[in-house]
C-alpha cells in the first residue's frame, strides 16, 4: 500500500534549521513522520486559542486531543530521509493491559446506543474503549523511547499516516504518542482540503457488511457537510466512495472527500481555527449528528480518549506562506503519560449492531499492535505472534486497572 504524500511535501529541501533566537535554545524532542524526522522543539502553542501561529513558517508537529486540545511544537531542525537509529523497545507484559470497559460493560453500551437510535437521538455513535498497562520510567528517571516502539510498529504493522511525537517534560509542554493510523483527517494542500473517513472494518474483505456500507456512507455524508462549512459552494465532492483498504490483519472500507477551500478561509490568519471548528473531532470517530453523539460518549466511556481519535501529524508553512499539512484521525494510537501506556480501540454503533460482533471488532482492532507492543512471559520476546485477544490471551479480558487509567 503506497504512502499518500511523505510528511514534509515533496518540495522539502533534505535538511533545514529554523531560525532560533540564541536566548532560547532549542529544547530536547523528536517527531517523525513519513520521511520526516524533526528534532528540537522551539515553541508549543495551544492551536485553539493562538491558530494564527501556524500561519508562521516553520514545520509543526501537531497532536490534538478527542476532548478538544490541539497543540503544535515548532521544531528547529527538520531533516529528510534521515538514518534512523536503533533502538531497543520494552514494553508491558502482554498480560498486564486492563480496559476501560469490560465485555459486560461494552455490550451494554452498545445496547445503550441503539436504545438512543431507537430515540431518533443519533443515527451512530462511535463507542471506545481505553486499555492500560503500566510502563515506568526507566532506571534513570527517563521516559520510554518512543522511536523504539515506533520501529517496532513500522516493522510489524506499517501504516499510511504512521508517525510520533516525543517531547519529554510536564503536563503543559510534553508529549508522547506514536501512532500506526491507517485513516486521513485532513489534508491541506494550497487551498484544497481533502478527508478520508473509515467506516466498515473486518478481518476480510469477505466479513464487510451491508451495516458496514450504510455506516460509512452516513459518516461520508457527515464529512461531506463539514467541510462545506469552509470550502467554495459546489467544490466538495466524494472522490471515493465504500474503497477497499487492505492493512495487515484487517481490510477497511475508506471513502474520499476533497473540496477548495473559501478564499477566505484558505487567506485567513485563523484558518486552522475554522477548519477545526468546522471539523473537529473527526466525524468517523464521533457519529451522527455529530453533537448529539458527543454528548452520548460523554455519558458512557469512563475514561477520556486523550489522543486516541484526535488528530496526528504535521504543518509546514514555507517562507513564502505556502502551506502543506497532513492530520491523520489518531486512531491505532498508543500515548505514554505517568508511567501508563495506553492504546484506545472502538466500534462504530448503530441500530443495526450486534454488541458481541461489535466487541469483537475493538478485540480486531487492538490485538496486533497491542501484541506488538507487549512483552509475552512465555517467551520473554517482544510482539510474539498469534495473540488473538487485545488483552494478551484468547477470549481474555481484565477489568482492574493497573493504575490511574484517565
Amino acid at each position: 500500500m503506497a504512502r499518500r504524500w511523505p510528511g514534509g511535501g515533496p518540495g522539502l529541501r533534505r535538511r533545514y534549521r529554523v531560525h532560533v533566537p540564541a536566548t532560547r535554545p532549542p529544547s530536547p524532542g523528536v517527531a517523525w513522520f513519513g520521511e520526516v524526522e524533526a528534532t528540537g522543539v522551539v515553541e508549543v502553542v495551544d492551536v485553539r486559542r493562538q491558530p494564527e501561529r501556524l500561519r508562521e513558517p516553520g514545520w509543526w508537529a501537531v497532536v490534538g486531543d478527542f476532548e478538544g486540545t490541539v497543540r503544535a511544537w515548532r521544531f528547529a531542525d527538520v531533516d529528510r530521509r534521515s538514518p534512523r537509529h536503533q533502538h531497543p523497545w520494552t514494553g508491558p507484559s502482554s498480560e498486564a493491559w486492563a480496559s476501560s470497559l469490560d465485555e459486560a460493560a461494552y455490550v451494554t453500551a452498545v445496547e445503550d446506543v441503539r436504545a438512543a437510535v431507537a430515540e431518533g437521538d443519533v443515527y451512530q455513535a462511535n463507542l471506545c474503549r481505553v486499555l492500560a498497562a503500566p510502563l515506568p520510567p526507566d532506571a534513570d528517571g527517563g521516559e520510554p523511547d518512543a522511536r523504539a516502539l515506533a520501529q517496532v510498529l513500522e516493522a510489524g504493522n506499517p501504516a499510511p499516516y504512521a508517525g510520533g511525537v516525543h517531547v519529554p517534560g510536564g503536563a503543559d509542554d510534553g508529549v508522547w504518542v506514536v501512532s500506526a493510523s491507517p485513516e486521513l483527517f485532513l489534508r491541506v494542500d494550497g487551498d484544497v482540503v481533502t478527508s478520508a473517513p473509515i467506516k466498515g472494518t473486518a478481518a476480510t474483505s469477505d466479513g464487510l457488511t451491508a451495516k458496514d456500507r450504510a455506516e460509512n456512507v452516513m459518516i461520508t455524508d457527515l464529512v461531506r457537510n463539514d467541510l462545506q462549512r469552509v470550502c467554495v459552494p459546489g467544490t466538495v465532492e466524494v472522490t471515493t466512495l465504500l474503497g477497499e483498504e487492505v492493512h495487515p490483519g484487517l481490510v477497511h472500507l475508506v471513502s474520499t472527500v476533497q473540496g477548495t477551500l473559501a478564499p477566505d478561509v484558505a487567506g485567513a490568519a485563523d484558518l486552522w481555527g475554522r477548519l477545526l471548528d468546522a471539523t473537529y473531532p473527526p466525524g468517523s470517530v464521533s457519529g451522527a449528528p455529530k453533537l448529539s453523539a458527543l454528548d452520548l460518549i460523554d455519558r458512557l466511556e469512563p475514561t477520556p480518549r486523550g489522543p486516541y481519535c484526535g488528530a496526528v501529524g504535521w504543518v509546514e508553512v514555507g517562507a513564502d506562506g505556502t502551506l502543506r499539512a497532513e492530520l491523520a484521525v489518531g486512531i491505532r494510537t498508543f500515548w505514554w503519560r505517568d508511567g501508563v501506556l495506553r492504546f484506545g480501540t472502538g466500534a462504530g454503533i448503530t441500530w443495526g449492531s450486534d454488541a458481541a460482533a461489535e466487541w469483537a471488532e475493538t478485540e480486531l482492532k487492538a490485538a496486533r499492535l497491542v501484541a506488538l507492543a507487549s512483552e509475552h512471559p512465555a517467551t520473554g520476546a517482544m510482539g510474539a505472534p498469534g495473540v488473538t485477544s487485545a488483552t494478551g490471551e484468547p477470549g481474555t479480558a481484565r477489568t482492574t486497572p493497573p493504575t490511574d487509567p484517565a
